[in-house]
Formats: structure tokens, C-alpha cells, sequence
């Protein structure tokens, strides 16, 4: 029982750090309320899905993430894939949202009961820069259409750009007005000690502009969804649409995971050490599920949103908690005056979002580290900007994978070892292409000895003369912990063709995973239990012992 107080106690804090976590909570709730409703419309949904994911994903993700401090909100790059789904748009689009979101929730939590948190850093850096660069691109031109009052019937946000730019003419600049009030407002009060409030100053500032202008000029929020004074509602969903949403949910969880990945890395709980990443995945799979039945959208960890909380003084989770609670009075007690919210204002916001998450100094680096990484970065930065994002995160990753197996493969290096009559260290020097009578080759590799890099390794190898009897080529293996079958079939396959031409292949420094690789496999009766040798713990005398054995037998000594 006193073990879980102290649990309890490190995580919610005390009456020490009530009052640090009641400011931060006030600041993170009253500016979260906008920008959730700006994540809804960001997803080209209503609004209050936007809303609803941060009440809720504040809620539960205070309680069940091993991060002391994450906060679970809708991201702007999860928002940009939600509205390139087009199952949640139409008269199923509750029950396809509430679909989505779950199953993104439950892949989250799956990943993290497995333990699997450490598998984000498998994903590329140059795909995330790619990913979350284009996608900041995508969040600027989604809104062009809420800040200009035209709306392009062309077919991605590309080509609905250039639509815009020419059909000036048809351009609302009544709500133009509105949103450049509300991005110049939230750019000069940021710089000012209302800092931290300056998102909400801007939005209220630039709607109530809108009172001043003709009716009807410029939309508002009322003008596409009714605001009532209500906590979120049960949202259940529809079993029909998981195939057609599997792709998608999977997409979400990917990104959902990796932005919470950063937080985990970046920011430590109060005791000083960095939270489990697979704890943070259970804790936003199980606040997914959570806005998933309460009518909101899929949630991530929120690295902006946890920042300005702990800007704000946060000591603990009850910061997020009183942020959730703070979001639900507003609704309760506001609700109808959050209607006449500026749909133009909320498009300021997100462009001022989308400008700051673009990070030109990422993609600069990128640049500079070699053909693969630009490769990846320019497929997954451009599939982002053309594509539906649930498949551009997918497909960069894969063509990732594919170029580093195919990078890994042609870096396969086989050096031949010599040693001078004296003894002492080997001299390193390139493999010979022919094999003759009497000759002992002793070769190391460097490199992954995996199925694709098979084939380049044979390349190296030297090829036996018509006769190459009493001929040996000895492969050193010492620190390989595995081989694959391609590999071992290779090996087979060399080892007939040296025998073939009276030649002998060993393979010394053999560990145990390999040794029973080989017996398994058949390799080892092929290669002859006398010419293998097992690793020994001093470096190199395997090795030694496998040169001995070829200089007995070419002597015919006993």
C-alpha cells in the first residue's frame, strides 16, 4: 500500500506542487481549447472531434503513460492523415472515426504490452524529416481554402494551391482580413507576457472582428457544427470498415508513436529518468481507445503541448489532469460562444503552426549525408504532398528497408589475411581472384553476412584453378552470430566447387549459434567436421589452428 502512495506521489505531485501544476493546467486547457478545435478542422471533420481527442487524450494519457509529463492530444501531422481518409467523411463517418481511432489505439497498445517501444528507432531519420516537413507543407495549403473563402474542386492540396492562386478574383478578403488580424496578433502578443495566451487573444480578437463585418461574410464554426453544452458522447464503432480502414489505423499509430517516442527521449520524470517508450505506448493506445468511444479523433503525444505545460511550471501529471477539467468547463459553461469562433482565425493558427513545424535545417542535413538518405527524403517528402499520407508513411518506410539492404549488401568487404614467417600480426591485403595448387588463403569479412549481401561476398572469393589441389581457403566467421539460408547455400555451393578442384574450404572462429546452423543445415557434413573451428576466447587462434591443420595435411605430416 505505501509503495503505490509513493507511486501516486511521484506522479500527481503534492500540495508543494499543487499550485505550480494549477497555473500550468489553467494555461495548457484554455489555449488546448482552440487548438483542438483547429485539429478538427485541420482533419476536414467537425470541429468537436478535434476538441473531444484533447479533453479526452489529456484525460487518459495523464493517467496511463509511463511520461510523467506527455500530453495526449490530436498532432498536426495525425490530423493531416485523418483527413486523407475518405471513410470519415459521409453518413458512416462517426462510427468509420470511432473505427479508426480504436484500432490505432490498439495497435499502440499491442506494441507496447509486447514490450516493442525500442523498435522506433528502426524507422529512418530521413523518412520522418521527409514525413514531417511535407506534412508541414500540407497543413499551410489545407488551409487555404478556411482563410480565403474559395473552394477548389481540384484534387490534392497541390493542385488546389495553384487553383486558388488563380481565381483571385473569387477570393473572400473579408475572412483574409480576419485570419492576417489573427496571425499578426498571435505573432506580436507572443513576444509579450501574455506569451503563452497568445494563440487564444488572437482567435478571440480576430472573431470578434468578424462582428464588425457584414453577416454571413465570413463563416464561423456555427456555420458547420452545432456547439452544445455537453461532455463528449459514446461513439461506437463500425465492425464493417476494418479492412478499409487497416491501412490508415496503422499509418496513425506509426506517427502517433514516433512523435510520443520524442517525448519519451527528450524529457525526463520528475526523479530524474526518462520514461519507458513501450509504457507511453500502452498509455496512448489506451487514451486512443478512450477518444475513440467518446467522439473524437485518433491522439498522439503532443511535443508542443507538453512543452508549453512544462513552460507553464507543470511538476507533475495533475497539470494535464486540471487541463482536461479546465477544457470541459469551458465547453460547459462557452459552448455557445465557441460557435462564433472565425473559421479564417482557426486557419491562422494551423498556418502558423504548419510554417513552424516546416525545419529547413533538417532537410539541409539530410542533403549532406549521402545519395540514400537524400533518396528517401525526396520518395517520402514528395509521396507526402501527392499521396494519401497513410500510404506515403508506409511506402517511405519501405523503401528505407529496401535501400539499406541493398546499401548493406555492396558494403560487404572481404580482406585476405598474411603472415609474416615470424609470426606476429596479419597484413591486410585484397582477396585473390584465382585459387592454385598448394595455396592457403585465409579470408575475413566485414560487414552484414545476411541474404542479400550472399552474392557480393561469393564475388570476392577466390575462384579455383582447374587444379588447386592441396589448395585451402580459410573463412574467418568470428563474431557472425547468425547466417541465413542464402548464405549457408552459398557456402555449400563454394565448398563442392573447391572440392571439385581438390581444394578444402574451413571456416574457423565459429560461435554457437553458427556451429548449430551448419549441423542442421547439412553444411557441415559438406564442409567436413575436421575443417571446422570453433571460436576460442584469445582472438585469432581458431584461425591458427585451421592454418596448422592446412600445413599438416599439405605435408602429409601426422
Amino acid at each position: 500500500m505505501r509503495e503505490r502512495w509513493l507511486r501516486y506521489r511521484r506522479r500527481f505531485g503534492s500540495r508543494r506542487t499543487i499550485v505550480k501544476d494549477l497555473r500550468a493546467g489553467i494555461v495548457l486547457g484554455v489555449e488546448s481549447v482552440p487548438d483542438g478545435l483547429a485539429a478538427g478542422l485541420l482533419a476536414g471533420v467537425n470541429p468537436l472531434y478535434g476538441l473531444n481527442a484533447y479533453i479526452v487524450g489529456t484525460l487518459f494519457g495523464a493517467v496511463a503513460t509511463g511520461s510523467v509529463f506527455m500530453t495526449v492530444q490530436a498532432t498536426g501531422a495525425m490530423a493531416v492523415i485523418v483527413a486523407d481518409v475518405p471513410e470519415i467523411r459521409g453518413p458512416q463517418a462517426a462510427g468509420a472515426m470511432a473505427t479508426m481511432t480504436i484500432m490505432a489505439g490498439i495497435a499502440m497498445l499491442a506494441l507496447g504490452l509486447a514490450g516493442l517501444g525500442r523498435l522506433v528507432r528502426f524507422i529512418p531519420a530521413a523518412v520522418l524529416i521527409g514525413f514531417v516537413n511535407a506534412v508541414a507543407v500540407n497543413i499551410v495549403l489545407s488551409q487555404l481554402e478556411n482563410l480565403t473563402g474559395f473552394a477548389s474542386a481540384s484534387g490534392n492540396r497541390l493542385t488546389r494551391a495553384v487553383d486558388t492562386l488563380l481565381h483571385l478574383g473569387q477570393v473572400s478578403w473579408l475572412s483574409v482580413l480576419v485570419g492576417a488580424v489573427t496571425v499578426l496578433l498571435i505573432l506580436v502578443l507572443e513576444r509579450t507576457r501574455i506569451g503563452a495566451l497568445s494563440m487564444v487573444v488572437g482567435i478571440v480578437v480576430g472573431s470578434c472582428l468578424v462582428l464588425l463585418l457584414p453577416e454571413g461574410s465570413v463563416s464561423t464554426i456555427s456555420d458547420v457544427a452545432e456547439v452544445e453544452r455537453s461532455i463528449p458522447q459514446l461513439s461506437l464503432p463500425d465492425f464493417s470498415l476494418i479492412l478499409a480502414l487497416l491501412v490508415p489505423a496503422l499509418s496513425l499509430a506509426l506517427v502517433g508513436l514516433v512523435q510520443g517516442a520524442a517525448i519519451s527521449g527528450s524529457i525526463p520524470n520528475p526523479d530524474g529518468r526518462y520514461p519507458n517508450a513501450s509504457a507511453d505506448f500502452r498509455g496512448q493506445g489506451i487514451a486512443n481507445i478512450a477518444t475513440g468511444l467518446l467522439q473524437g479523433m485518433p491522439v498522439g503525444g503532443s511535443m508542443s503541448a507538453t512543452a508549453l505545460s512544462r513552460a507553464a511550471g507543470a511538476r507533475s501529471a495533475s497539470a494535464n489532469l486540471i487541463a482536461g477539467i479546465v477544457m470541459v468547463l469551458i465547453v460547459l459553461l462557452f459552448a455557445p460562444l465557441i460557435g462564433y469562433i472565425a473559421m479564417p482565425a482557426l486557419a491562422g493558427l494551423l498556418i502558423i503552426i504548419g510554417v513552424r513545424t516546416f525545419k529547413p535545417e533538417q532537410i539541409v542535413m539530410v542533403l549532406k549525408t549521402g545519395s540514400v538518405q537524400i533518396a528517401v527524403f525526396l520518395v517520402t517528402f514528395a509521396l507526402t504532398l501527392i499521396i494519401p499520407l497513410q500510404y506515403a508513411v508506409l511506402t517511405g518506410v519501405g523503401l528505407a528497408v529496401i535501400l539499406h539492404i541493398a546499401r548493406q549488401s555492396n558494403r560487404v568487404r572481404v580482406k585476405r589475411w598474411v603472415f609474416e614467417p615470424g609470426g606476429g600480426l596479419p597484413w591486410e591485403t585484397a582477396p585473390p581472384a584465382r585459387l592454385g595448387a598448394g595455396e592457403t588463403v585465409i579470408l575475413t569479412p566485414y560487414g552484414s553476412l545476411f541474404f542479400a549481401s550472399a552474392d557480393s561476398f561469393r564475388q570476392q572469393l577466390p575462384t579455383p584453378d582447374a587444379d588447386a589441389s592441396d589448395a585451402f581457403v580459410i573463412v574467418r566467421l568470428r563474431g557472425t552470430d547468425e547466417l541465413g539460408v542464402t548464405f549457408l547455400t552459398m557456402l555449400r555451393t563454394y565448398a563442392k566447387e573447391l572440392r571439385a578442384a581438390g581444394a578444402t574450404l574451413m571456416v574457423a572462429g565459429v560461435g554457437p549459434r553458427v556451429s548449430a546452423q551448419l549441423s542442421a543445415t547439412g553444411v557441415r557434413e559438406i564442409l567436413g567436421e575436421e575443417n571446422v573451428f570453433v571460436e576460442r576466447p584469445r582472438l585469432g587462434d581458431a584461425t591458427l589452428d585451421a592454418v596448422a591443420e592446412a600445413a599438416r595435411r599439405t605435408t602429409g605430416e601426422d
